[in-house]
């Protein structure tokens, strides 16, 4: 009997002593818990990295598991094209058609353009800018299909994200889908490479970033909670599946008019599809992440540099 009342005295203070462990009140601590309420605020699952393109810092939440592209994928497809074109190894001012089969849901470009066609810059900055789901498929297609965007984000170092499907399939992704999906931390850094890198030169980087600051659909989203007089630019996502949850996705860049360094930022929320409000609870979610931007961007937070990692 008294081997097992100290036992189970031990356990106890052991126990007690664990939960009386203080909160990481570090900066980056103290980020990460407030991402961590913004999770439970939206009831929802959230996934978030912010980089820090000038000391290689990050702060993140479930910044290590999988989600679904949806249409954010679209952003590194239009850097695919400009990356070739750029290495002249195809004419993005190249003049293309298709057809009614080329035809699904979401074609504000494409169908406008039926009659006349469009070059491939053309279908890529509507893709980028609109989310025109056949602008997709079509300049997908013309460079190679997915496993072509797979291969250019292993070409710029990042060996997480993929792409397996054309629109709309490759929506369909499930908790347990590695098909078509990234994780924030790896968006994250392959945003920072082509928006800040040398994955493009400079004049389609500056082409490329023009598209991302005209693409209004993330105007709700992270962009939605920056302060006034930061420039932003993001391409966003939203798929889902019947009965399941829907994901909303945000990926970009902020930067602030103080000298604050550039942030790059990838964002996920999944709600449950039974909330008749998941879509507003999401953009609300996402939204709030723009005031963590800021903070994270103050230099005064005193974090270490550590180097570019890109």
């Amino acid at each position: 009997m008294m081997i097992g009342r100290r036992g189970f005295i031990g356990g106890s203070l052991a126990l007690g002593a664990s939960a009386c462990i203080p909160p990481d009140q570090s900066p980056l601590g103290r980020l990460a818990a407030e991402l961590r309420l913004i999770e439970a605020a939206g009831n929802g699952t959230l996934g978030a990295e912010l980089y820090d393109t000038r000391s290689g810092m990050s702060v993140g939440l479930n910044a290590d598991r999988r989600f679904g592209h949806a249409s954010s994928f679209k952003f590194s497809l239009a850097a695919l094209l400009l990356q070739r074109h750029a290495a002249g190894m195809i004419d993005a001012d190249r003049r293309v058609m298709w057809t009614q089969a080329d035809m699904i849901a979401h074609a504000p470009f494409t169908t406008e353009r039926m009659a006349s066609g469009a070059s491939l810059r053309e279908l890529a900055r509507a893709t980028q800018t609109t989310s025109d789901n056949p602008a997709a498929n079509i300049l997908l297609r013309e460079l190679g299909g997915p496993a072509a965007l797979t291969a250019f984000w292993r070409s710029i170092g990042d060996d997480v994200s993929r792409l397996d499907r054309y629109e709309p399939e490759m929506n369909l992704v499930p908790p347990a889908e590695f098909r078509d999906t990234a994780t924030p931390a790896a968006m994250a850094r392959t945003v920072a490479k082509i928006v800040y890198g040398d994955v493009l030169p400079d004049a389609e980087r500056a082409e490329l970033k023009g598209w991302m600051v005209a693409t209004e659909t993330g105007l709700k989203r992270v962009r939605a909670g920056l302060p006034q007089g930061w420039a932003a630019g993001d391409k966003t996502g939203s798929s889902g599946l019947i009965g399941t949850e829907y994901n909303y996705v945000d990926i970009g860049f902020a930067e602030g008019p103080k000298g604050e360094p550039p942030i790059t930022f990838a964002c996920y929320f999944r709600a449950r599809q039974a909330e008749d409000d998941m879509q507003a609870r999401a953009e609300l979610a996402l939204s709030r992440i723009g005031r963590i931007i800021k903070e994270f961007a103050e230099p005064e937070r005193g974090l270490p540099v550590i180097g570019k990692l890109y």
